[in-house]
């Protein structure tokens, strides 16, 4: 007995040594832990896209004096890797907003307004005094859409991995191009012989 009772706190010992901390990190920190694309990543191609776009001519241009209505198109993902892209796509489009230049709608949403206006419209239950009417949404003047692309070159046991992202800005009256940009990411991992 006296036996197992020394195994059991032996174990106990060493299971509550090999426990791990959690502790909150800063989120706008630099993470280069892997060369995959990560919150770093995310954080920079969106800063740079919203950059660009607010330092552009014919921005301004579009922008003066009026508030123009964009739909974001939700960015394609062309690369080998899971990408959450509709994460890169809130973020440009928070960063828009923010900057007080422009309104959006937002398409993904657009089934559920349209079940809120039928019940609003058709049930007994709404006062038909304070439903809104069908016919009243605005429509968007431009769609903001882009493409995130990767290269990946393997030598050995190093990795190059290249990211593109590329943005257009399209007024949909015309089918013209606003404005157009693209960034770049480049990661690069080597491994020693031992792997350390």
């Amino acid at each position: 007995m006296k036996k197992s009772m020394i195994l059991v706190l032996g174990l106990a010992a060493i299971m509550s040594g090999c426990s791990s901390k959690v502790y909150y990190g800063d989120a706008q920190a630099v993470e280069t832990k892997t060369v995959d694309f990560g919150s770093t990543d995310l954080q920079t191609i969106a800063s740079d896209m919203v950059d660009s776009m607010m330092k552009s001519g014919s921005v301004a241009v579009i922008t003066h004096n009026v508030r123009p209505i964009v739909f974001v198109e939700r960015i394609k993902n062309k690369t080998s890797e899971h990408i959450d892209t509709e994460s890169i796509t809130d973020t440009i489009s928070t960063k828009l907003l923010n900057s007080g230049k422009f309104r959006f709608v937002d398409m993904d949403r657009v089934e559920a307004v349209r079940e809120q206006l039928n019940f609003q419209n058709n049930d007994q239950l709404v006062d038909k005094s304070s439903s809104i009417q069908f016919g009243k949404m605005l429509g968007a003047q431009y769609m903001l859409y882009g493409n995130l692309s990767s290269i990946v070159k393997n030598a050995g046991s190093d990795k190059d991995v290249y990211y593109k992202m590329t943005m257009r800005l399209m007024d949909l009256k015309t089918g013209l191009i606003e404005w157009a940009d693209e960034t770049e990411i480049r990661k690069e991992q080597t491994k020693s012989f031992l792997g350390l």
